[in-house]
């Protein structure tokens, strides 16, 4: 494509009669001269802004600095706001919303004058929220993610973001801390604009967009606050503008190589469970084959290489001092586990991008001959009667004792009916038990929410337990940690196995042989089935009931069965 093409915002602005007038006119009553409909591109500023996203914040700072870039590459910036779906405060959770800003967010794109688009992220189900719009319109994109927060520090120690919710939460109950401690870490944790600063969803998602050339080299890292972090939205501005002339599209990026690179740079960063889910999404948008088991397989022969929280001991502003992303990526080119050749938003190959990278600091970002964890310890994909469409469990997160282990089933309908009653100090629950919730899938809860790793009984961990095997069809924070079994599919609102598991039922977690076992005989569970009825629906209108209709399982991602594919950038019928 050249500068002399018809771009696709002339249909709009190069229009003639009172179609053109009306375009061009309501746009100048914002200041703009005529100049800026003279063919030069048209990009989108795509903004998850919202002070109802605390992660997310800052990104009306972030849209002014991709502005410049676009105007000193001679462009046309606009910016506008897509659902910000904060983690912290939206309820059920943000998972429930995530389809709707993909949504949102296709359609705005291909309802406006845009030859191109930015897409500004930050909190976990923004990233892939905005990846999933963009690869079902196909208009030339790239991304930039808001940054981590600033380390936390809290009595000389390092804190981690939601890594240290869960910590703090065991030690008020455990009477370790007291509540006027808990507050005075609350403001250390969280002390400057970005997302998590542990390697949680948000961070991974950063990561996994660089990873599939959606983000430019090293952006995924920079903490929000740093002035580079504004540099690079700069350059990205600048960059969109070229991506337009040269039509480089999401759809030429996204292939089955860079997913592939994305799946391994996780298992090397330690990145989230969610990355799964969200990584089956993006896919399905682009028509890319994608399973639950390649992840398994790809991420086998990798090493946990960043030692990050909360796999490990560090945090994103380390990560991002040693080198950041592109070290890990170059580190795995030469050990032959990334495709050096896979197409990024730079219009370079991901290997020619991080081909001079260099690491400041072997204890953050390890050699892969001594990594923080070997090859084969990142997340495995469990199958058995409990999980025929699958389940995922993060070894680096779990105690290695109890990686295989058979217990007791103490089984909960809710995460609701289980927080009522951990409590209790007569709770009938052994260390050795394996806590079960279910209804926290995504047409059951609905959402699937953060509620996997539900705390370990408040006897139990007075008593010094600190880990105890969970299943749940919800999911859990990347923040997270503990041996708990995710993501178990079908769920058992519509019918899964772990629908029909009861207290008292005998359960086997072998994650070396990827099982996951209700030791039930087959008869037993046949007459269990005929005698289960579903739960009555949560929602008979409104979006809540659009979301439980279509939504598919975790094992394809849980978007709408609706949205799956690309629509491209076709230009609506003009009303005037």
């Amino acid at each position: 494509m050249t500068h002399d093409h018809v771009r696709r915002s002339q249909a709009w602005f190069g229009a003639a009669g009172r179609s053109g007038m009306i375009y061009r006119s309501w746009m100048r009553n914002q200041g703009f001269g005529p100049e800026v409909f003279d063919g030069r591109p048209v990009i989108g500023i795509a903004s998850t802004w919202s002070e109802l996203a605390p992660c997310n914040a800052h990104l009306n700072r972030v849209a002014e600095a991709v502005k410049r870039g676009v105007w000193q590459a001679g462009g046309f910036p606009l910016e506008f706001p897509v659902m910000a779906t904060g983690e912290t405060l939206i309820r059920p959770t943000a998972m429930f919303y995530r389809n709707l800003l993909a949504l949102q967010a296709e359609e705005l794109i291909r309802a406006n004058p845009l030859d191109g688009v930015v897409l500004l992220s930050g909190c976990d189900k923004t990233t892939p929220g905005l990846l999933m719009g963009a690869a079902s319109v196909d208009l030339p994109a790239v991304m930039v993610t808001g940054g981590p927060m600033l380390s936390g520090k809290f009595r000389g120690q390092d804190v981690g973001s939601g890594t240290h919710v869960w910590k703090f939460e065991e030690d008020l109950k455990a009477g370790r801390m007291t509540q006027a401690e808990v507050f005075e870490a609350e403001g250390c944790m969280a002390r400057s604009n970005g997302h998590c600063m542990t390697m949680g969803t948000a961070s991974t998602m950063a990561c996994v967009a660089e990873a599939l050339g959606m983000q430019l080299p090293g952006s995924a890292t920079w903490p929000a606050v740093d002035m580079r972090r504004f540099e690079v939205a700069q350059e990205a501005g600048r960059r969109i503008v070229a991506m337009v002339d040269e039509d480089l599209r999401p759809s030429a990026i996204m292939t089955r190589a860079a997913f592939e690179n994305a799946i391994r740079a996780n298992a090397a960063i330690g990145g989230s469970t969610n990355a799964i889910i969200h990584l089956m999404a993006i896919a399905g948008r682009l028509g890319v084959e994608l399973s639950l088991d390649d992840f398994d397989e790809l991420a086998r022969p990798v090493p946990t290489v960043v030692d990050l929280m909360p796999s490990g001991r560090f945090l994103m502003e380390d990560f991002c001092y040693a080198g950041g992303l592109p070290v890990v990526l170059r580190d795995l080119a030469e050990a032959g586990l990334l495709d050096g050749d896979a197409l990024t938003v730079t219009g370079r190959s991901i290997g020619a991008n991080v081909a001079t990278a260099q690491c400041w600091n072997r204890e953050v970002i390890r050699p892969m001959s001594e990594p923080l964890q070997p090859a084969g310890s990142g997340t495995a994909v469990l199958r058995g009667n409990l999980a025929p469409g699958g389940a995922v469990v993060k070894q680096s997160a779990a105690s290695p004792g109890l990686l295989r282990h058979t217990g007791r089933a103490v089984v909960f309908d809710t995460p609701e009916a289980y927080h009522e009653v951990c409590d209790d100090p007569d709770l009938d629950i052994a260390a050795d038990d394996v806590i079960v919730v279910r209804g926290a899938g995504p047409r059951g809860y609905p959402g699937m929410p953060e509620v996997a790793n539900v705390p370990i009984p408040t006897r139990l961990l007075r008593a010094g337990v600190t880990d105890m095997v969970r299943i749940c069809d919800g999911r859990m924070s990347g923040t997270g940690y503990g041996t708990v079994v995710l993501h178990v599919a079908p769920e058992s609102a519509v019918g899964g196995p772990l629908a029909f598991v009861r207290t008292g039922d005998s359960v086997t977690l072998d994650v070396a042989a990827r099982t996951l076992t209700l030791d039930v005989d087959d008869d037993e569970l046949s007459r269990r089935r005929e005698a289960w009825k579903p739960p009555s629906p949560s929602h008979e209108s409104g979006y809540g009931w659009l979301y439980t209709q279509h939504v598919l399982q975790a094992d394809r991602g849980a978007d709408f069965d609706f949205l799956v594919g690309s629509r491209g950038d076709g230009v609506p019928r003009e009303s005037h």
